[in-house]
């Protein structure tokens, strides 16, 4: 079995995230793929884990908390992207968090304008890598990262015995 250090775990997951919203932002505005609102949402915790993973770094004394902080992170990661994914495969009806930004319109102006604006479907799938969506990637990043999460939270109580 790999004898990994907690550091050495930690500093997987801030590349892993660092890598992703990297790749995320490289395809919208590179490649030109506008995001669905669930798609931009599911980017969240990865910019929150740059930033919890930054914090834990200056403030050590605390691992146990940035662990449970980063698992409840990555388990809301999961169920956003288990949710997109069902919407992708109709197994959900879209929601209110994928319909148009511009429900709120009053004049004629706004509503021309709105039009002009492309608003991508979340059940759309856009941009395909080996025939699967970005979002089945997400699901399986955000497995792995919840598993090294959890590996970080018991290497924490380990160390605190």
């Amino acid at each position: 079995m790999l004898n990994i250090k907690e550091e050495n775990y930690l500093q997987i997951l801030f590349i892993l995230s660092i890598i992703i919203l990297s790749s995320a932002f490289i395809i919208e505005y590179g490649f030109g793929y506008q995001p669905c609102n669930l798609c931009t949402i599911e980017r969240i915790p990865y910019g929150l884990a740059i930033i919890i993973l930054a914090l834990n770094y200056n403030f050590k004394k605390n691992q146990i908390f940035f662990s449970v902080l980063l698992i409840l992170i990555f388990s809301f990661s999961i169920i956003i992207s288990v949710y997109h994914f069902g919407i992708e495969q109709d197994f959900f009806d879209e929601s209110k968090v994928c319909a148009s930004k511009n429900l709120n319109l009053l004049t004629k102006e706004e509503i021309l304008n709105s039009l002009k604006e492309f608003n991508v479907s979340c059940k759309n799938v856009a941009f395909k890598i080996f025939g699967l969506s970005l979002t089945t990637y997400n699901i399986l990043v955000s497995l792995i990262m919840l598993f090294i999460s959890i590996k970080i939270f018991l290497l924490s109580n380990d160390i605190k015995k």
